[in-house]
């Protein structure tokens, strides 16, 4: 690893110059209405970046961490979880959603007693990282931390130790309290579980 650290605002001006932070009028997967829209994919493109980034996230764990294995929930959270898992030199699996539920599919195991990191690329309401808790404690192992590229919520807790790699303070509305609705601004659904 790197022994000069990226900054903060280093860390936000290569997500904004690759596209994975975006400004307009967006509708969220939760169905909430905000001006700024979280993109991870666009950085994910370049494996190089992907990677330094994953380099970062590890550094802002505790030294005396032991990680067994690192769980993302698919899709959005594979790539970072992977390359969090490099750079640990951890095992990586990853749950899908099978008729609305998170399960591990593909012979994936978490064996008794396993020291899990969950790994994702945006945390909005935290609700996929709580899903893949569960599932990871229902299997029989430890969450020992949460992982994320972005947290765009900044006021989200887990039961385990939160290791966000950068907070952006991204508000979002219903749509009824949406200025820029009121505004008559177009909006987007860009977010994958928008797609028809």
């Amino acid at each position: 690893m790197p022994s000069i650290r990226m900054t903060e605002e280093e860390i936000r001006e290569l997500l904004k110059r690759t596209g994975a932070i975006r400004h307009g009028h967006f509708k969220l997967t939760s169905g909430r209405h905000s001006d700024t829209y979280i993109q991870c994919a666009r950085v994910l493109e370049y494996p190089t970046l992907t990677m330094q980034l994953a380099d970062e996230a590890v550094a802002k764990l505790p030294e005396d961490l032991q990680v067994d294995i690192v769980a993302s929930p698919a899709l959005g959270g594979i790539l970072f979880g992977f390359a969090v898992a490099s750079a640990l030199d951890a095992t990586m699996i990853f749950s899908e959603r099978v008729e609305g539920a998170m399960v591990f599919r593909r012979s994936f195991e978490v064996p008794e007693g396993a020291r899990i990191l969950v790994v994702e690329d945006v945390v909005t309401t935290g609700g996929s990282v709580r899903e893949i808790c569960d599932l990871v404690e229902a299997e029989g192992g430890n969450v020992v931390g949460v992982v994320a590229m972005i947290d765009r919520a900044d006021t989200i807790c887990f039961d385990a130790p939160y290791y966000p790699l950068l907070r952006i303070k991204a508000p979002s509305w219903l749509p009824e309290d949406c200025a820029l609705c009121a505004q008559g601004k177009e909006i987007t659904s860009p977010g994958s579980r928008n797609l028809k």
